[in-house]
């Protein structure tokens, strides 16, 4: 804290004027949630004549009327006369200007950047290092350097008025800034038609990024299919508005007795080809854009699949990490109450997604079966009352695999001794491992949302169940390295980066951003195959065909699920006993069949089968045309 000369009158306490010269050095710039935050080092701090140069230069950035009058007092005081700034030189503090010197440079370098998150509801700002807000830091900024006291004195001013109290005060000053806008990247489009598609969405719904990412992507594939017959220009414009979309409040109570409320949603996008399937997902970051997006593209899964079905997708902003059992239970029948008037076997049966697992299912199932008054049907999820399929949560992961050793045998390659870079470490990327180790691959990557482990050794059965454990136990994949010494996890990274010939990000939508897929292609990865739904930027999708890296879309490669779903319901009306062998014969071939459908319509339509794009486009243009053709039967609907 820098000493003024004796004499000179303040109009705000020490602690402001800390927080108006902390807002005057360091322009803070709020961007989206999540985003890194620059705190850029303004003039004099690299000036060796920092220890006797007042800190205030430059003119504030933007202030509120209150700020602004301690602003004009700030620079009123700075403007002394020379010979009271010789006598502020002469009182015996340089030894503490020279302390504060060395803190800031140290604090500069410590907290060049800091971020903004939602905690608790609220935007705050945190910092990089320690992740936390307000006076939670961990880190001294002294180091080891000075007395216990002069530490604890610096810590104590560091988390009142260096980074959290100015983070605050702007926040106050101007929440305005603090805006959750995401920028949409519009392709380029040949056709006029086509365009006027996606110029209509974003008219219409101009803040669903994700739903319109994936209707761009969607009508890319389908230029030359409107280039033919320009009926198909009114089937999509149809398509694109989801038949039913229910949004609705989910009030539920913890264990304290505290009464939360969250936000439900469940789009009944197409139902032409049949009922409607798709998964239900808990998650923070679900909103009625992801809901649209997720259906969607389960629409054209479905229509792709050997089977009729329509598709849906929902979910809420609810989050099951750290609840109760008893917590879920409560919340889960709370949503079931709104949403089962428009469930059943001939209507949409919901199945797992992120979030949701056999304990969700579970608890859904059971309430919908209270409310319904009858046992027709069931939902898509392991072990609820039914004994025969047990591959119901492998059929997804297990497909990945089949599906890239379709392409691999069209290239005349087999799988066998491959390094293969997987994201995530949920159900699918579990089943992904297992089934890649059965075929004498070998795996090297999981992640998480906190960063990702390598295992150069490869993993195999035994440290699959060990990160099972890890993940019930709800612990860090960070432990995992300290039992397996040639592993390592690297914090706020992605594993693609890690030299590898086939790539399966099985984490969450856009998971892979333009510099991911340049340090992919780096890396030797020339087969992608998509296990979550949309997970490249549209950015990143340009950069790997341009590297003509083969990618098998998650409509067509992720459609295990859909099928095991289908088997399952097939076992329940007929009785029929599936054994396990049977199932991943029928598995095998259902991806078979998909593959063959997209590879067909890539071909009808001019794209060669060696072509980047020939998956991505010909599944797209299969699911469409088989949809299309049901709506033109159908009528007006």
């Amino acid at each position: 804290m820098l000493l003024q000369a004796e004499g000179i009158r303040m109009n705000c306490t020490m602690d402001d004027m800390n927080l108006i010269q902390q807002a005057q050095r360091h322009h803070l710039v709020v961007r989206e949630l999540g985003e890194e935050i620059d705190l850029e080092i303004g003039h004099g701090d690299d000036d060796p004549s920092f220890a006797t140069t007042p800190v205030m230069v430059g003119p504030p950035q933007e202030h509120s009327a209150e700020d602004n009058d301690e602003v004009k007092n700030m620079m009123a005081s700075s403007q002394l006369s020379n010979e009271e700034q010789d006598t502020s030189k002469t009182q015996p503090v340089k030894r503490k200007k020279k302390v504060v010197k060395r803190w800031r440079e140290e604090w500069a370098d410590t907290y060049k950047w800091a971020y903004v998150d939602v905690k608790e509801g609220t935007a705050r700002i945190f910092c990089s290092v320690c992740r936390e807000y307000g006076r939670k830091h961990r880190r001294n900024p002294y180091g080891n350097e000075g007395s216990r006291n002069m530490q604890m004195s610096a810590l104590e001013e560091h988390n009142n008025s260096l980074l959290h109290k100015e983070a605050l005060r702007l926040q106050m000053a101007s929440k305005d800034k603090i805006v959750v806008d995401k920028t949409i990247y519009v392709k380029a489009l040949m056709s006029k038609t086509a365009g006027s598609i996606v110029e209509a969405v974003l008219k219409r719904d101009p803040h669903e990024v994700e739903f319109i990412q994936s209707v761009q992507e969607a009508v890319h594939a389908l230029e030359r299919v409107i280039a033919k017959n320009s009926h198909y220009v009114n089937i999509m414009e149809r398509l694109l508005e989801p038949e039913r979309m229910l949004v609705f409040r989910v009030p539920w109570v913890d264990d304290r007795g505290e009464t939360h409320v969250n936000r439900g949603f469940r789009v009944h996008f197409n139902q032409a080809l049949g009922p409607c399937r798709g998964g239900i997902r808990f998650h923070p970051s679900m909103n009625l854009s992801i809901g649209k997006f997720l259906g969607f593209e389960q629409t054209l899964k479905n229509a792709l699949s050997p089977y009729r079905l329509g598709g849906a997708a929902g979910g809420s902003d609810f989050d099951p990490k750290g609840k109760s059992d008893n917590e879920i239970m409560r919340f889960c029948q709370s949503f079931m109450n709104e949403i089962y008037r428009y469930l059943g076997p001939e209507k949409d049966l919901p199945s797992e997604e992120m979030g949701v697992g056999t304990r969700e299912m579970g608890y859904l199932f059971g309430q919908y079966r209270r409310l319904a008054g009858h046992f027709q049907g069931n939902f898509t999820g392991p072990t609820i009352f039914w004994s025969g399929s047990s591959l119901r949560t492998e059929a997804t992961g297990y497909g990945l695999v089949f599906f890239a050793q379709l392409m691999l045998a069209d290239m005349n390659k087999e799988i066998k001794g491959l390094r293969c870079a997987v994201s995530g470490s949920g159900k699918i990327t579990m089943h992904v491992l297992e089934k890649l180790i059965a075929y004498g691959a070998l795996p090297i990557t999981v992640s998480d949302s906190k960063g990702y482990l390598v295992d150069e050794d490869g993993f195999d059965y035994m440290k699959i169940s060990f990160l099972r454990d890890i993940k019930a136990q709800q612990r860090s994949l960070r432990d995992y390295s300290k039992t397996y010494a040639r592993s390592k996890y690297y914090d706020e990274a992605k594993p693609w980066s890690e030299r590898c010939d086939i790539a399966f990000p099985c984490a969450y939508q856009n998971e892979i951003d333009q510099c991911d897929a340049v340090n992919l292609v780096n890396s030797g990865c020339r087969i992608l195959i998509e296990g979550s739904n949309m997970p490249s930027t549209p950015e990143a999708v340009d950069i790997l065909k341009k590297a003509n890296v083969l990618i098998a879309p998650a409509m067509a490669a992720g459609a295990g699920g859909v099928v095991a779903g289908e088997l399952e319901l097939n076992h329940e009306c007929n009785l029929i006993n599936w054994s396990p062998e049977d199932f991943q014969s029928k598995l095998q071939e259902a991806m078979k069949q998909i593959y063959q459908r997209a590879l067909k319509a890539a071909s009808d339509f001019g794209y060669q089968k060696d072509s980047p794009e020939a998956l991505v486009h010909g599944a797209v243009i299969s699911a469409f045309l088989t949809i299309a053709r049901a709506m033109s039967d159908q009528g007006c609907v």
